[in-house]
């Protein structure tokens, strides 16, 4: 990460905050995070220091990729944050907010509310709502100190949107999703935009929906990562442990009704490992987010190893991901997407897979395929998210993986290449 520069010490106070704001905007223009200047110019008059815990200097206040925890719950666990800068104007650009416009924010922190006033203008409106009094009240605070009155900041459930100020042009979720609840189209304005962090077998992306009728359909997604949902709309990953002794804990992440044979694959993971390499190679610096998104589409019983760094420095696993790696279930084996240097290439890595387990070569043979599939397909592609009703029949879904849920029935569906 870049670093920001320090303050003038000649400046004033508010001209120091100035220059960082300024220093701020420079970066995510690098980070390709900021490309519009309505959001540059939200980024250069909102006081985002104002809006983070006490103790956090300007400069930690103003870096780009930091996020800023300002609650946590008894297990110390992040339950409400100031999300990293980055994202939040990664989130602002898919939105496409303009002036006059009304907009809710689901998940509330004061910051990027104080944001999205300053797209809409004094003609348009923004609401913020969330669960925890606690967070409504903090926001509410430093919404006002910093000059923004005029956002309503509610505390209510975000599975049920916020009706007394509807409809919004744009509603932006700001907490991880596992659904799309009715009551968010229902509060959304004839082609109005969601943009929402949508898990999907485990791996969540920002993804911008457009309205069309009763069916969303994406307009491009980013990468990204945000606390849970809480309230009746709460849907946690299941985590199957497979190993856990002093630290060294690995795990399956399962979601959607994903299901695994763990007991069995407990016993897998004690099997030494096998391995298979693909030939595709990707550069260090490369971004391979969309590599998992089509193993998750493509791979019937999907899940995520995740493992502590002492359970790979152990030799169970052979690389560390809190949140998981793209994994192979086997019946009674599995296989996980792995990387090696290239001899001789200087930040060039290949993808394979290592499995365990009585069918480890098939099952780490068989990830490499999908690899291989996506190499070959898919390397430059990115998929369509669709959001239809849950009472659509499939049949009238278009290709792709569909996964049901409560609420909305999504498929995403990648090109269609004639071979």
């Amino acid at each position: 990460m870049t670093t920001l520069r320090s303050m003038n010490l000649n400046n004033s106070p508010e001209e120091s905050m100035e220059e960082l704001r300024e220093a701020l905007v420079g970066e995510l223009r690098k980070l390709n995070a900021v490309r519009s200047e309505a959001v540059a110019a939200a980024l250069r008059r909102v006081p985002r220091h104002l809006f983070v815990p006490e103790g956090v200097t300007p400069e930690q206040a103003y870096a780009a990729e930091r996020a800023e925890v300002t609650k946590r719950d008894e297990h110390g666990v992040a339950v409400s944050s100031v999300s990293a800068a980055r994202v939040q104007a990664m989130m602002l650009e898919q939105a496409d907010i303009r002036p006059g416009m009304r907009v809710l924010e689901i998940g509330s922190g004061g910051y990027n509310a104080a944001l999205i006033a300053e797209m809409v203008g004094p003609e348009g409106e923004v609401t913020t709502i969330d669960i925890d009094p606690d967070v409504t009240d903090r926001a509410r605070r430093l919404l006002d100190r910093a000059g923004y009155e005029r956002v309503h900041v509610v505390c209510t459930d975000g599975e049920a949107g916020e009706a007394k100020h509807a409809p919004y042009d744009r509603i932006i979720v700001t907490v991880g999703a596992w659904d799309i609840p009715p009551a968010w189209t229902g509060q959304l304005a004839d082609g109005g935009r969601i943009v929402v962090p949508l898990r999907v077998r485990g791996l969540t992306r920002s993804v911008s929906f457009q309205a069309q009728g009763e069916v969303l359909v994406s307009t491009g997604y980013e990468l990204c990562g945000f606390v849970p949902m809480q309230g009746s709309g709460e849907m946690r990953v299941q985590v199957a442990v497979l190993h856990d002794e002093k630290g060294a804990e690995v795990g399956l992440r399962l979601d959607d009704e994903q299901e695994a044979e763990v007991e069995q694959l407990r016993e897998a993971l004690k099997r030494p490992r096998a391995q298979a390499w693909s030939g595709v190679t990707i550069g260090g610096s490369v971004p391979f987010d969309d590599l998992d998104l089509w193993l998750a589409t493509e791979v019937t019983d999907y899940a995520l190893l995740a493992a502590t760094p002492a359970a790979r420095d152990r030799g169970l696993v052979a690389s560390a991901s809190p949140l998981g790696t793209s994994t192979l279930l086997y019946g009674d084996s599995f296989a996980y997407r792995a990387g090696r240097p290239v001899p001789g290439k200087e930040d060039l890595y290949e993808f394979g897979a290592y499995g365990h387990g009585p069918n480890a070569e098939k099952a780490a043979q068989r990830l490499v395929e999908k690899i291989q599939a996506w190499d070959r397909e898919h390397r430059d592609d990115r998929p369509t998210f669709y959001a239809h009703p849950a009472d659509t029949p499939i049949a009238q879904l278009p290709h792709g993986l569909v996964v049901i849920k409560k609420h909305r029935r999504i498929t995403i569906s990648w090109p269609a290449h004639n071979n």
